[in-house]
């Protein structure tokens, strides 16, 4: 007989998950910190729009949704880059026309869980995990009224986020190794809405940035018309959050550094101060799993800075990867988590280490004119070379190589391209230049470890 199944967490992944196993005979319980999105009116203000890439579109075709989301998901084909002279310039993502899709974490979360109890899952609302005796899966709740409730758990599977319940428990124990870095940016969320006859105020398909150095801006676009706008920022320091007390402050900032933005946003100071400042973590926790009895999924296991727009596609390829061990092991979970473990905790601290090199990228190299040839370099050696070479970012972006494989021949691809921008390159030495390239990355793990 099939285990039963609790999940902490009805967010994407555990939605997602509870669906899988679901599919797959199992009983599962969500039990979810927050009243139900569909029926009650959840603040705006902490949500990142979704970048929507390969890992994350594989797993909505396991949930059978991915019809259904396409028709709701953006297309964006590159970086528009808002520079600080005024110019703008248009970076594509991928050789091939390649894109990335805009989604609402809303809308498929609410997809999501719809389709979950379709599947039979229970959802519990409201109910938020203090703590785990891990040991007895022994799941302790608090309901909005102040009354306790607890539960004995068979299987425990904990995708409750950053600041995970479970994750919280198990770094209490012996030998586990437990910790999280914030950076010194935070983020607020504002917005642009239509012109006045529906349309887009600026391109639709592309991720909008505005790089400045330490701080950035961006902007992504929703079916509705609007875009849903990010500033980074440090915390505290002469330009930082810090600084940003009143509307006037606030007024003077953005003409000064994002002058085309500014005109674009009506209700900039309303979002700017009635939204949250928030922190951007990254953690790392080992191991993943206790025996048999549970695990961790998504930002309980991984959580990442959102930068490589990964965060979401991790914690996908995640149940991707326990679904694949599921069939190849079937209810032997011991062998199952142990594997999950293994294929995914370097890959996990992978993407995180991804994530932060990539936010030096976004706020700080796109605005300068070497890094931009590099690209275009880049791209003219993906179309020449198309066995022997590709791009870190269309690894992570546009394919299920291991992120650890990607992160792996970070150093390898920097060398090939120094060489081709620095020296006297012919079509004999470029050539021979890229086999040496692949020759070297080959020793690395390529496999999908799906």
């Amino acid at each position: 007989m099939a285990r039963s199944i609790t999940i902490l967490g009805a967010g994407l992944v555990g939605s997602l998950m509870s669906v899988i196993l679901s599919k797959k005979g199992y009983r599962v319980t969500m039990y979810e910190r927050r009243p139900d999105m569909r029926s009650a009116t959840i603040s705006a203000g902490r949500s990142i729009n979704l970048a929507m890439s390969a890992r994350g579109w594989k797993a909505l075709d396991l949930a059978g949704l991915r019809p259904e989301m396409e028709a709701l998901a953006i297309p964006m084909y590159g970086r528009y880059l808002h520079q600080p002279d005024g110019t703008s310039a248009f970076q594509p993502y991928g050789k091939n026309n390649e894109a990335i899709f805009s989604v609402s974490r809303g809308e498929l979360n609410k997809k999501l869980m719809t389709l979950a109890e379709k599947e039979g899952v229970k959802i519990h609302f409201e109910h938020r995990c203090t703590h785990v005796q891990v040991v007895k899966n022994e799941v302790h709740f608090e309901l909005p009224n102040g009354e306790k409730k607890e539960l004995n758990a068979d299987l425990l599977l904990g995708a409750d986020g950053a600041f995970s319940a479970l994750r919280s428990s198990y770094a209490m124990m012996e030998r586990v190794d437990a910790d999280q870095q914030y950076l010194a940016h935070g983020y607020k969320e504002l917005s642009i809405p239509p012109n006045a006859d529906g349309s887009m105020r600026m391109e639709r398909n592309a991720l909008h940035i505005w790089p400045r150095k330490n701080f950035m801006l961006i902007a992504l676009p929703n079916t509705d018309g609007t875009f849903t706008c990010t500033l980074f920022l440090p915390f505290e320091g002469e330009t930082s959050f810090a600084q940003l007390t009143t509307k006037a402050a606030v007024t003077t900032f953005f003409e000064t550094h994002f002058p085309d933005a500014i005109s674009l946003m009506p209700t900039l100071l309303e979002d700017f101060f009635q939204n949250p400042t928030s922190s951007l973590i990254t953690t790392h926790i080992k191991p993943w799993h206790f025996q048999d009895k549970s695990a961790l999924l998504g930002d309980a296991a991984h959580a990442i800075v959102p930068f490589y727009g990964q965060g979401m596609n991790a914690g996908f390829e995640d149940c991707t990867v326990l679904s694949s061990l599921m069939e190849k092991h079937g209810d032997d979970w011991t062998t199952i988590l142990n594997e999950y473990d293994q294929k995914r905790k370097p890959n996990g601290d992978a993407v995180a280490s991804l994530a932060l090199l990539n936010f030096v990228e976004m706020r700080d190299k796109v605005a300068d004119p070497s890094f931009l040839e590099r690209k275009k370099i880049e791209k003219e050696l993906g179309k020449k070379y198309p066995d022997q070479f590709i791009s870190v970012y269309e690894m992570v972006s546009f394919s299920h190589i291991p992120y650890r494989t990607a992160l792996g021949c970070i150093r390898a691809q920097d060398e090939l391209l120094e060489k081709i921008m620095k020296e006297e390159s012919t079509d004999e030495k470029i050539a021979q230049w890229v086999n040496q390239y692949h020759s070297t990355v080959q020793q690395l793990d390529f496999e999908d470890g799906n």
